[in-house]
């Protein structure tokens, strides 16, 4: 079995799901972040309880060689999709997506399945291939 699977599991016994794990430095320092799902949302009580339970398991099971932080946090409202099941678990959501050849685009997320997306754009629906993307988030529109 697999680290993320392990930690899904541990996720799983307290109502959330694993989002993703992501390793990133910040201000010379490895964190190794690990993000949760919840329907009703993910307070930080939740997000504490998770740390303490993944904290030991880590320590046997390193997720990486060299110290780092351990960090779970929500995904926030604005987040990055990277698999298949962040876009359809997206679907219905507003999205900015920057193509590999450097375009980008807004709107929304209107179907998503294992090969690609279908973004509704003022120009009409897109349709994408996950290979196509370079990067994509949600958006909140603030106004």
């Amino acid at each position: 079995m697999n680290l993320d699977t392990q930690i899904a599991k541990i996720i799983e016994a307290n109502g959330a799901a694993l989002y993703d794990t992501e390793v990133v430095t910040e201000f010379d320092e490895t964190i190794y972040r690990v993000l949760v799902t919840k329907v009703g949302g993910v307070n930080l009580d939740l997000c504490a309880t998770i740390s303490h339970e993944l904290s030991p398991f880590l320590d046997v099971h390193p997720p990486m060689n060299g110290q780092y932080r351990l960090e779970v946090s929500s995904p926030g409202i604005e987040r990055k999709l990277t698999k298949p099941v962040h876009f359809k678990n997206a679907i219905g959501e507003k999205v900015k997506v920057k193509l590999g050849k450097g375009d980008k685009l807004k709107g929304l997320l209107k179907s998503a399945d294992d090969k690609g997306i279908v973004v509704e754009t003022k120009q009409g629906d897109e349709s994408f291939s996950y290979g196509e993307l370079n990067t994509c988030k949600t958006y909140f529109d603030w106004n």
